[in-house]
């Protein structure tokens, strides 16, 4: 028994006291003899040749965690050796330091990640059930103002490692004080190497450093957006095109420092680029835009220009080269002359083209769409804005040069008249035709006999043109019977008597109509709506007329069968005209508005709630007669409604 202690010293007893410094030392010998056995020799004490304590070591009485006292080189080489992604997720939440020295490492510098390379020489199967549980990509984060910091981003990087990987990342608006840096984009460089999608907004202080951190660790890269990032120049561009050759879509905007040595290392290193999109970069010249559609870039589909300084050689190019371009976007190219639109159609290149839209040039003129008609054999839609030298003549001639053309919208073009309409609508198949804002119609009749009908136009929309009034309503009646969609908001000049044979003359039943802001239609044309298409009609916008009253309700709710969305905001509508829809037999609103209707008050309630067995929303936005409690019995009887009060 005496074999269980053992000690030195002699034989002498200690006296004079206790020998604890203090009593949290006591208190700590008698927790740990409450739970161990310890053998005692009576009527002895322990003898000790020098102060024994149970006192704070120096870290202790310094507060430092132990761990902390390991050198950072020490972490880094445990770090490394922790298994999966979910336990350095634990890790990197015990403190931002342990998070800093977790996000320097790579994703390949894990022993984890050494173990799958080495099973790849062994078993192809072992490797595909390793891999596929980190390395996917599918998941998406997007950090916005307050939210883009780097220690998200850090974090970000080490999160999202056990759970799928990162496959798109998205950074909008940084705080300037303390937002992203290079620093927060190098981390998700070496963590999230599955990176395809990355899209950067306004962020001020990322640059080619962290550009190219993400170039060099990234190699999956498909797409990238840059808008207004400034500190980012051609050495980061060419850096992803050195590094990234899977690169499908480009899309930079508002960066003053890319010009186009970046771009012509894009057009020549990736030869998988679809879409490119450029936009108020003022370094951009025809050398880099001609770069990109040279016949390396053979796929090239998708092209977006707009705000730049390109001249004509650039649109020659386009024209040429341009054989697999499908889309095109041509906007605010102020040095592109008349010349410029006139070769990029005669060239015969673009021969693939369907949609085409051309705002604010100076250099589109009837010659030039004339050309551009001619050579786009397959141009099925052409939207034409600002373009203030294109005429009605112009427009016909384009018309019956693009003999694909289906759809039409001008926006703005004020040299476009009555007669450029007829005129288009009568040379060609269009299915859809949009003119907004267009002041030059004005509402005259002609002279001239009609010719044959447009049977294929099935869309109509025209807003706020104000000289489009009664006559040129029965005319484009007359031209377009099978008219299945229709919108003329704005229009404050037609009336029931100017709208009533356009309606009597579509014989294939509406099924879409917008007469918002039509402010001096009455019941009576929407009683000859119903009677005439409320068959077929499926959705009816009457916002802003505001002599409209119940008896439309009524007629809505004799008629309307399969009607999902009804608008009679800022009408004269009250509480028997929301009875009168709740006593409908075949209605199934799905959507309803009542917006600034006065006259619907807290006597409704009944009638919504029955409506609301089928709404899945409801505005209710500026019903001053309607009160907060109400709108709160709504909200609980109607779960499933989408309430706006």
């Amino acid at each position: 028994m005496p074999a269980l202690v053992n000690y030195g010293g002699d034989d002498d007893f200690y006296s004079g006291g206790s020998f604890y410094r203090n009593s949290m030392d006591l208190g700590r010998l008698c927790s740990i003899s409450s739970q161990v056995d310890v053998y005692c020799p009576p009527r002895k004490r322990v003898r000790i040749d020098a102060p024994f304590s149970f006192g704070e070591t120096e870290v202790q009485q310094n507060k430092q965690p132990l761990i902390d006292v390991l050198p950072d080189e020490c972490l880094f080489e445990i770090f490394k050796r922790i298994p999966g992604g979910r336990e350095r997720s634990s890790c990197a939440c015990v403190s931002k330091h342990w998070l800093m020295l977790l996000t320097s490492i790579r994703k390949g510098e894990y022993e984890s990640s050494k173990v799958v390379k080495e099973s790849i020489n062994s078993s192809s199967d072992d490797v595909e059930t390793i891999s596929s549980e980190e390395d996917d990509g599918y998941l998406t984060r997007c950090l916005e103002g307050k939210k883009a910091t780097d220690m998200r981003l850090a974090a970000v990087a080490v999160g999202t490692s056990g759970h799928g990987g990162l496959g798109k990342l998205s950074i909008r608006g940084s705080i300037s004080s303390c937002g992203v840096t290079n620093f927060g984009l190098s981390a998700i460089a070496r963590g999230c190497p599955s990176l395809k999608v990355l899209s950067l907004w306004n962020v001020l202080h990322v640059g080619d450093e962290g550009l190219s951190e993400i170039a060099k660790e990234c190699h999956l890269l498909e797409k990238l957006d840059l808008c207004q990032c400034p500190s980012v120049s051609n050495k980061g561009l060419i850096a992803i095109a050195e590094n990234c050759p899977n690169l499908t879509a480009l899309s930079i905007e508002s960066c003053s420092k890319i010009g186009n040595e970046g771009l012509q290392a894009i057009g020549k290193l990736c030869p998988d680029l679809q879409y490119i999109s450029i936009k108020d970069c003022p370094l951009v010249g025809d050398h880099g835009v001609s770069s990109l559609l040279s016949p390396a870039c053979s796929i090239l589909s998708k092209v977006k220009l707009q705000g730049l300084s390109i001249t004509d050689f650039s649109l020659a190019v386009i024209g040429h080269y341009g054989k697999s371009v499908t889309n095109l976007v041509l906007s605010g190219l102020q040095n592109v002359t008349e010349k410029g639109f006139w070769v990029m159609g005669n060239a015969r290149g673009l021969r693939k083209l369907v949609s085409l839209m051309i705002t604010s040039c100076c250099g589109v003129t009837d010659v030039s769409l004339e050309a551009i008609g001619k050579g786009c054999i397959n141009l099925k839609q052409m939207c034409l804005r600002r373009c203030f030298f294109v005429s009605g003549d112009g427009l016909v001639a384009f018309a019956k040069s693009a003999g694909s053309l289906e759809c039409l919208q001008l926006e703005e073009c004020n040299r476009v008249t009555q007669a450029g309409i007829i005129g288009v609508l009568s040379n060609c198949g269009l299915k859809s035709l949009t003119l907004v804002k267009c002041m030059g119609i004005k509402d005259i009749s002609l002279g001239a006999p009609l010719s044959s009908p447009c049977n294929s136009l099935k869309s109509l929309s025209i807003r706020n043109c104000p000289g489009f009034g009664t006559v040129s309503l029965a005319l484009v009646g007359k031209l377009c019977p099978q008219l299945q969609h229709l919108d003329l908001s704005g229009l404050c000049g037609i009336t029931d008597a100017g709208l009533l044979p356009l309606l009597q003359n579509c014989e294939a039943g509406l099924l879409k109509v917008n007469l918002s802001g039509c402010l001096n239609l009455t019941d009576e044309i929407v009683l000859a709506l119903m009677r005439l298409h409320g068959a077929t009609l499926e959705v009816l916008n009457l916002d802003g007329c505001r002599r409209i009253t119940n008896a439309s309700l009524v007629a809505v709710a004799d008629n309307c069968a399969f009607l999902s969305d009804l608008d009679v905001s800022r009408c004269a509508i009250t509480d028997a005209g929301v009875a009168a829809l709740s006593h409908a037999q075949q209605l199934n609103l799905q959507v309803l508005s009542f917006s600034a209707c006065s006259g619907v008050t807290n006597k409704s309630l009944t009638f919504l709630k029955k409506l609301g067995k089928t709404l899945v929303g409801l505005n209710l936005l500026q019903c001053n007669s309607i009160s907060a409690q109400t709108v709160e019995l709504l909200m609980e009887s109607l779960w499933r409604c989408d309430i706006l009060f």
